[in-house]
């Protein structure tokens, strides 16, 4: 699988939606893992210690999102990522479905398989 990994673009998230080891458990597995340019710098992870477990490294959020059959992050998509969303692919994240009418829309309009995480 095609795994990507974009930076968060939410307010105050100073978080990554995976870490260096997650990335080379996947990789030893055998999927592919895309990780945009310093997505993990504010969680202290360079671009670097992603290319030395076997991640490449993409340079916008929409190469991340062009080109992954997965993405995984941490908080749920805002306005600006919406249009972003392939239909079909899978979207591993925190949802807060029920209080955001407007984020609930977009993704039954994206038609893309949603795996929350739960805390």
């Amino acid at each position: 699988m095609i795994i990507g990994v974009p930076k968060e673009i939410k307010n105050n998230e100073n978080r990554v939606g995976m870490t260096p080891s997650g990335v080379a458990e996947l990789v030893k597995r055998g999927h592919q893992v895309y990780i945009q340019h310093t997505a993990g710098i504010n969680s202290g992870f360079s671009d670097e210690a992603y290319l030395s477990v076997g991640a490449q490294i993409l340079p916008a959020i929409e190469d991340i999102h062009s080109i992954s059959e997965m993405i995984v992050k941490v908080k749920e998509p805002i306005a600006p990522e919406y249009n972003l969303i392939k239909k079909g692919q899978l979207l591993f994240t925190y949802f807060h479905l029920a209080s955001d009418k407007e984020l609930t829309l977009a993704m039954i309009d994206t038609s893309l398989f949603v795996l929350p995480m739960k805390p």
